[in-house]
Parts: C-alpha cells; structure tokens; sequence
C-alpha cells in the first residue's frame, strides 16, 4: 500500500490529482491522507468537498485527515512508501523539525519509523529562503527523497521551487531501491 498525501498548496491540487490517478493506473492501492487545512478549506481552485470526493472515489478507501488516524501508518498499518504532493514549505519545516501536528506530518512520521521511502513534491513560494534549511536537513536524512523541482517563476518569485509533479512515478520508483532522481534542481519543466 503506498500513501498519498495532499498539502495546501492548491493552486496544484489539480496537478497532483493527475498524479494520484496515473499511480494508480499502474497498480498502486493507495492510501489517501488529507492534511486538516485541505480537508475543510475551499478556495477559488475548488472545494474541499470536491477534493475529497474525488480522492476518496479514485482510491476507493476514506482519507485520514486527523492526527490520530495518521499515527497507526508506521507499526500497525506499514506503508510501502508514503508521497507528499503537493508538500508545502510549512510541512517541510515540520518534518524537518519532527513536529507532529498534523495528520500529514503525523503520517510522515509515523512512516519515517519504519525506515520506508518518504517522497516530497515540494511546492513553497518560500524554498530558496526560509525554507532552504529544511530542504538541507531533509536532504541528508535517510529514506527522504524529493521530487526533481524548479523555479517556477525566477523573476516575481524568486524564492519559489515547485516540484515537477510528472516526475513524481519516477522518483518514488527510484526511492524504492533508495536512490534519489537526479538533476534535483531542473532548469525548466521537462
């Protein structure tokens, strides 16, 4: 069973259902897990209520979304391998920092335990200052793997990295046998 993580970042939730959907046509059963913020928020990129919806149907299993149905993940109900896309900055940090707060968080922990692959498609506006020591830290951990990411947008946000999310089957297939996909900063989407 791999897990499926959704963060905040939902300009690209759309994206990352893309994702979610090509995984499982290659034979993953996965196991959705919504952090709280996604879980009751709606924006203009959709509601919360659609999201879940959506997941829930593609994965045919209810999402966790609490932190006391995330903490099971690692000894009671192990994971293959656990993504996190999109993961935003203020998730990194808190794995980055072992703060267990949310459901997402939670889960990574959890996993972590286990020493099984945990798969980061970052998306933060904040990558290349507030949260580059995180990316650091989480680079040199064990069984932590980050999608390949880019500047997004180098000139209005210069700061920003986001995952490229087609690249995140390539990245969890790598992690499995513990290799990191490389180039990790791309020049452009590929």
């Amino acid at each position: 069973m791999l897990g499926y993580a959704f963060c905040g970042s939902f300009c690209t939730h759309e994206k990352s259902v893309q994702v979610l959907r090509d995984l499982l046509k290659e034979g993953f059963e996965i196991q959705p897990i919504l952090s709280e913020t996604v879980w009751q928020t709606d924006t203009r990129f959709g509601t919360a209520e659609k999201l879940r919806q959506t997941v829930e149907e593609l994965c045919g299993r209810r999402a966790i979304h609490s932190v006391v149905d995330a903490e099971p993940l690692g000894p009671k109900h192990p994971l293959e391998a656990l993504v996190i896309c999109p993961c935003t900055g203020n998730t990194l940090a808190k794995i980055a920092n072992g703060i267990t707060d949310t459901a997402v968080c939670m889960a990574a922990k959890a996993h972590l335990r286990e020493s099984r692959p945990l798969i980061l498609a970052l998306a933060s506006n904040d990558a290349l200052s507030a949260n580059l020591s995180s990316i650091a830290g989480l680079l040199n951990r064990k069984q932590v793997f980050f999608v390949p990411m880019v500047q997004d947008d180098p000139i209005s946000k210069p700061h920003s990295l986001v995952a490229d999310f087609r690249r995140v089957p390539e990245t969890l297939y790598d992690a499995l046998v513990g290799k990191q996909s490389r180039p990790l900063f791309l020049t452009s989407k590929s």
